[in-house]
């Protein structure tokens, strides 16, 4: 009778220690992991492409020759900046690892920009604005519309406005540039 017990109080202490030890691997998944993958894949995204945006803000403050591109640079960097910061505290509050340095793409968008100055720079810089800002309302749009996160889709919301702001002035500023590069050719001929 007592190996009988034994085996049973062996049994049930096993049997505990399954449960809690199952408990605790399902806890520290959804710890870890707060977001759905489209939630997450879009604060990463959103992260590197800000970071990109600040990076040619300061370069467009250095190497642009039109002031209203500088100012536009100027005006990446600091808007930027400020979502960045927003966006790490959801990052972090929702357990997603950001990446301090940029991905190939947008490294290498940095690159190309960065080997230009001049009107040359001003020209690609601002053709790169317009289009990436349309790429990022419609991201930003999207994760608005469809993003599972309460406080993502937040975030999503509340950035639109700027990044609707944001192309409106890199269009403006592009035609502007267009404009300056056609008078300048026209009396250099």
């Amino acid at each position: 009778m007592s190996n009988s017990t034994l085996i049973k109080s062996v049994v049930i202490v096993l049997a505990m220690s399954l449960s809690v030890g199952l408990a605790l691997a399902a806890d520290s998944k959804t710890s870890s992991s707060k977001l759905s993958s489209s939630d997450s894949a879009f604060i990463k995204e959103a992260a590197q492409g800000g970071m990109m945006e600040v990076e040619l803000g300061k370069a467009a403050q250095d190497k642009a020759s039109n002031e209203k591109v500088k100012d536009f640079g100027k005006r990446m960097e600091q808007d930027h900046s400020k979502a960045n910061d927003e966006l790490k505290k959801i990052a972090s509050d929702k357990g997603v690892q950001l990446s301090s340095d940029l991905d190939k793409k947008h490294k290498s968008t940095v690159d190309k920009l960065t080997k230009l100055s001049g009107a040359e720079f001003d020209r690609q810089y601002m053709r790169d604005m317009v289009s990436d800002h349309k790429e990022d309302i419609k991201k930003f749009q999207n994760e608005a519309d469809k993003g599972k996160d309460a406080d993502v889709k937040k975030f999503a919301s509340q950035t639109l406005p700027t990044l609707k702001e944001h192309l409106q002035l890199a269009e403006s500023t592009a035609d502007t540039v267009k404009s300056s590069g056609k008078s300048t050719k026209s009396t250099t001929k």
